[in-house]
């Protein structure tokens, strides 16, 4: 007979997570992962249960035990805040807080951490009943899911599946995660956050066991128990990447060794008489005035000979305009005077070139 699934699997992906911790006022800070008390919101947002009403529902919800998968690594991001701007903050005698030298009513201007861009395979093991009637509530959810603040929604369903196992390590690696690209490196270790409680074998914490303050016993007047909590590496294997990235627009790279390119440029310099079509110096090369068949399917058209000055005064304009596929064309009156400028900055710069025109008596100014 098959086992009732012990352990229900959530994807807590977005833009932006965040899992308070303890820091208040000004500054709220968020963990290093989904909290039990943001966790245990989520779903009492999916079951339809109030704040008011959550207490009656924690006790059984905190006995689920959490463990945490780190899939994609956030980036820490800061955000400023304003609250209560044009109303103002009531003090402790109920009275609206006024700005001394305005007169106007206070704003408390707070700062709030997020993770940005990270993506978390949460595991929740416990009661099959109780994990039953949460997953059927995260694929109807009541109200709207967050990921830990109103501001966060998920890119992604919560609900990953079921299944049963016998601890949280062993079903955070039974779920292969999946690159972002198919540039991203592939590592099996995924940093994990599994949640620690005493044992026969084990009744004591391990010595880097972390004390984390996040069982909630109340949402309407927040309060909080501790848990231990392990911060551990999982080996999971690797799926597919999520997609496959085109390659980045802009120039292609000829083959310079591919044999219909190189007749083609023997043909163009043929046509050109050998010499540059800009200052009619013996050409040495050519140059692609668009890269659109770059690599052995050019036409005689995509190219023209020029000598090695003209070329690489061409190339860094190219390069400083950024152009894409298509290029200059160093015959087109448009680029002359561009074109004559860059090759005096070569010229003046290049100190090899300065010397020899030096020798053969020539003036920089006269080019």
């Amino acid at each position: 007979m098959t086992a009732q699934p012990n352990t229900l699997f959530l994807r807590l992906e977005g833009p932006l997570q965040a899992w308070g911790d303890t820091s208040k006022f000004v500054i709220r800070r968020t963990m290093d992962a989904p909290t039990k008390s943001g966790v245990l919101g989520l779903i009492c947002c999916a079951l339809g249960i109030s704040r008011a009403d959550a207490s009656t529902h924690l006790p059984t919800l905190a006995q689920l035990r959490l463990g945490v998968r780190v899939d994609r690594a956030p980036v820490t991001w800061w955000d400023y805040h304003t609250v209560a701007a044009g109303y103002g903050i009531l003090s402790a005698e109920g009275k609206v807080k006024v700005t001394q030298s305005t007169k106007e009513p206070e704003t408390l201007i707070t700062r709030r951490e997020y993770l940005a861009d990270a993506s978390f395979l949460a595991a929740l093991q416990g009661d099959p009943a109780t994990l039953q009637d949460i997953a059927a509530a995260l694929l109807r959810p009541r109200w709207t899911l967050y990921l830990g603040r109103k501001s966060c929604p998920p890119t992604a369903p919560i609900f990953a599946g079921q299944g049963h196992f016998n601890s949280l390590t062993d079903a955070l690696k039974s779920i292969p995660w999946s690159p972002r690209s198919s540039r991203d490196p592939v590592d099996p270790r995924r940093p994990s956050f599994i949640e620690w409680t005493p044992t026969a074998d084990q009744p004591n914490a391990p010595p880097d066991a972390e004390v984390w303050y996040d069982v909630p016993l109340n949402f309407r007047h927040p309060a909080h128990q501790a848990r231990f909590v392990c911060r551990t590496t999982i080996e999971a294997p690797a799926g597919p990447p999520l997609w496959d990235p085109p390659k980045p627009p802009g120039r292609r790279r000829a083959d310079y060794t591919n044999s219909a390119y190189r007749e083609q440029r023997k043909q163009r310099l043929h046509q050109d008489h050998h010499l540059c079509v800009f200052c009619k110096s013996p050409a040495t090369t050519v140059q692609h005035i668009t890269y659109r068949r770059a690599g052995g399917h050019e036409s005689l058209d995509d190219l023209r000979a020029l000598c090695r000055l003209c070329h690489d005064a061409v190339t860094m304009i190219e390069y400083g305009l950024n152009m894409g596929l298509d290029r200059i064309d160093p015959v087109e009156p448009r680029w002359r005077d561009q074109i004559r400028n860059k090759r005096l900055d070569i010229i003046q710069y290049r100190s090899l070139e300065t010397r020899n025109r030096a020798l053969r008596g020539e003036s920089v100014d006269e080019i």
